[in-house]
């Protein structure tokens, strides 16, 4: 095996820093060449000019027999891999070190509109919340995230992804169960609307969890405290991984722990004191009208 050091390269995210060392292979500029899947899942992805951790948090041998390791601090990668399970991994490490800041990636969309901000949550279903942010952008509300908003130990809304859909999906991340995000604009829209960007880090004033089916009537119920805390543990879990495959024949190597479950759970807890609805309905046109009566 090769065991010469190619690169050390260190990304952040928020207050988040993580470092990759990778050895033998062939010499490479940067661990990814594409950020693009990164900055849609944490908002604000960049490469650091310079390497300022003393240890690697993610390792990978680029010679040698396939495989994926973690011993409770660094993930440890052998032989060749494609982009996709990597940036997977190294969302994961830089979400838990945001949770470490009092930063929470959550997946949903977030939207200031009519004097409010509310999450459009993914929640266990995600049904609904890019078609949720885009008609709430045709009435004139202004986008605060779109795939993932990160949210303080206060509950504002701290960064934001800006791109409402992944365009491009890398090698070993493809799935032929995701339905093309123009589809939808098509189908409600015609063409692909504009909308805002808001400015600042606003307080997450409610919470909605929809469901858009062609077949629903529209219906809205304010959620009991299980059904708020079950829904949005699922957005925050959604960045570990723990019911993912990498490749075939791998899986995800479990980085979370019981420790960092219960802190977790008591972020949950205190969060989900704001108002919850959810609202099931055929279109997002409905699902807006919907909404406008809750805030």
């Amino acid at each position: 095996m090769n065991n010469q050091l190619q690169l050390t390269e260190e990304m952040s995210a928020g207050p988040a820093r993580l470092r990759v060392d990778v050895y033998g292979g062939e010499p490479r500029e940067h661990v990814l060449d594409d950020l693009s899947f990164l900055n849609y899942r944490l908002a604000d992805v960049r490469i650091s000019p310079e390497v300022t951790l003393s240890e690697p948090d993610i390792v990978w041998h680029q010679d040698g027999e396939k495989g994926i390791a973690y011993d409770g601090h660094v993930v440890r990668f052998s032989g060749p891999w494609p982009a996709g399970p990597i940036q997977k991994v190294v969302v994961a490490i830089l979400a838990l070190r945001m949770e470490a800041a009092g930063w929470h990636p959550s997946h949903s969309a977030a939207v200031n509109y009519r004097g409010k901000t509310f999450l459009f949550l993914g929640g266990e279903s995600n049904h609904g919340k890019s078609m949720g942010l885009i008609e709430a952008g045709v009435r004139g509300g202004l986008q605060v995230a779109s795939e993932t908003t990160v949210i303080d130990e206060d509950g504002r809304a701290v960064m934001g992804s800006v791109e409402p859909f992944l365009v491009k999906r890398t090698e070993g991340t493809e799935r032929a169960d995701k339905a093309a995000p123009n589809r939808g604009v098509e189908k409600f829209w015609g063409s692909m609307p504009t909308w805002g960007m808001f400015e600042g880090t606003p307080n997450i004033d409610l919470v909605i969890v929809p469901a858009i089916d062609g077949n629903f009537d529209r219906s809205a119920n304010e959620l009991i405290p299980f059904e708020r805390q079950f829904q949005f543990l699922h957005s925050l879990q959604n960045y570990f991984l723990t019911n993912e495959l990498l490749a075939p024949g791998h899986v995800m190597p479990l980085v979370d722990t019981d420790e960092l479950r219960a802190r977790r759970a008591t972020f949950v807890a205190r969060f989900c004191e704001r108002p919850f609805y959810f609202i099931r309905a055929a279109t997002p046109q409905v699902l807006l009208d919907a909404v406008e009566e809750v805030l």
